[in-house]
């Protein structure tokens, strides 16, 4: 695991070579799943070949302590309690069971953000048809991001929560979170946070957000494994929530007629887990502590930046990323091709992008009229000379 002292500049060809992918594609699709560190790697199969040699309960049993560590390495990760964390299949599993467990009834307010993704909305529409809530938009500033002084418009005694995306799956923006958990406290709502495309990439406080609960994915930026996540609530919260779905680990059955919630936030989670993926997931965390978030917020700035100012001066592209400020998605359209022909020909060179539906964002993409978008990702181990192959890429097609 590399460790860069605060006032050195990460090393990039070290970091390269922990990385396999990076020799053989320019991957610009960290957004989507970015590739995985060789300790990252190395974790996930020592604990395979543990479970083919001991079996897989033994070989928990085993690594019960490094398991263990992994509550304690996402903790440290967004300054929380290693109490106020649990650990999940995937980001989609944690916000659910922090925003099923909340209760609505009719004439409720859900208050969301215009950019808010797919399947936290859909999830609303589902909670507002059983329960005669309503899910309303706050308008957002000139920059297109959530406006708080709008917000704070807004809030009234039926307001029941806050659910927001902090970093949209269709471009750069960054919502004001903090500024948003300080009109949550106010009021004293609750304010649920996806973080899935923050996690990784930027500085996370949770006691400096404000948020009750947070949600982030292992895959994206934090260059974990694929089915991982975690879910993170506030310690004053947990007493208020009982998830939608318990088991056995999450709820123990302590009489016949009763079971008693775990104390902590692991009553979100069930019994059965994958435990491999999850010392992958200790592992990325680890790694990305290591470097330092605020070197790495800084390197992916630098590129992304970079991305926009040179796709900014070519004929015929149009880029798409609202905000004052930007994360590290860079979203952009070339007249005349479709986004997925514009992914293919890019893959076809060995480059990685992705694309973004509209029905992703279906509210921000119907607003701004939005087709289907292609959007690069660039993570702090890109390379100068990735960034050059991808720009005469784009530029080769544009001609």
């Amino acid at each position: 695991m590399p460790d860069t002292p605060v006032n050195q500049p990460l090393d990039i060809d070290a970091l390269r070579a922990d990385t396999p992918g990076a020799a053989h594609r320019a991957h610009f699709n960290n957004a989507g799943a970015a590739l995985m560190p060789l300790p990252v790697i190395a974790a996930m199969k020592q604990h395979l070949d543990r479970e083919a040699m001991l079996g897989g309960y033994e070989a928990a049993e085993a690594e019960a302590d490094a398991i263990s560590a992994v509550y304690g390495s996402v903790a440290r990760l967004i300054n929380a309690d290693t109490s106020e964390i649990a650990l999940t299949e995937n980001a989609t599993v944690a916000w659910q069971m922090a925003f099923y467990a909340q209760s609505f009834r009719p004439g409720d307010r859900i208050l969301t953000a215009r950019a808010e993704y797919a399947a936290n909305y859909v999830a609303f529409l589902q909670v507002a048809r059983r329960t005669g809530a309503t899910i309303e938009v706050v308008p957002d500033d000139e920059t297109g991001a959530l406006n708080p002084a709008a917000l704070n418009a807004m809030i009234d005694e039926r307001v029941k929560l806050i659910a927001v995306t902090w970093i949209p799956t269709n471009g750069g923006l960054i919502n004001p979170a903090a500024a948003i958990g300080k009109i949550a406290r106010r009021h004293g709502i609750t304010y649920l946070l996806d973080a899935c495309q923050a996690v990784g990439q930027i500085s996370i406080d949770v006691a400096e957000i404000g948020c009750d609960m947070l949600t982030a994915t292992g895959r994206k930026f934090l260059r974990g494994p694929r089915g991982t996540g975690f879910l993170y609530v506030r310690h004053g919260l947990l007493d208020q929530l009982e998830p939608a779905m318990i088991d056995h680990f999450g709820a123990p059955w302590v009489e016949p007629d009763r079971y008693a919630l775990r104390p902590d936030a692991r009553r979100f989670e069930t019994w059965e887990k994958n435990y491999a993926s999850r010392l992958g997931l200790g592992a990325a965390i680890d790694y990305a502590l290591a470097l330092g978030l605020e070197r790495v917020e800084a390197r992916c700035r630098l590129l992304a930046n970079r991305i926009r100012t040179e796709l900014g001066a070519i004929p015929h592209l149009t880029l798409h990323d609202l905000g004052r400020d930007r994360a590290a998605i860079v979203s952009f359209s070339i007249d005349g091709y479709a986004a997925e022909a514009v992914r293919a020909a890019l893959a076809a060179k060995g480059i990685s992008v992705s694309v973004s539906k509209p029905s992703s964002t279906l509210l921000d993409a119907s607003f701004r009229d939005l087709p289907v978008i292609i959007r690069a990702s660039p993570h702090y181990y890109n390379s100068d000379d990735e960034l050059d192959r991808f720009f005469d890429a784009i530029r080769e097609l544009e001609r």
